[in-house]
């Protein structure tokens, strides 16, 4: 299975857009680009979205994405 990653909206657009450059191999979406959650989802249903489509999320929220983790681990 091929790596696949989601930029969240807070992390800052040059890193994607260089990682495209760089790396056009990358499987990389930005949160709000076609076939993702719109910009302004909530953290939870961000979440749930890349475990429903096998993305690993890459965010610089602190404040409550670390509750949320918790909330979801079993």
């Amino acid at each position: 299975m091929t790596l696949q990653y989601l930029i969240d909206e807070n992390v800052n657009p040059v890193y994607p857009n260089q990682i495209r450059l760089r790396e056009p191999g990358i499987a990389i979406k930005v949160l709000g680009e076609s076939g993702t959650p719109p910009k302004s989802t909530l953290d939870p249903e961000i979440l749930c979205w890349c475990e429903d489509n096998n993305f690993i999320l890459v965010t610089n929220n602190r404040t409550s994405m670390p509750g949320h983790l918790a909330s979801i681990q079993t």
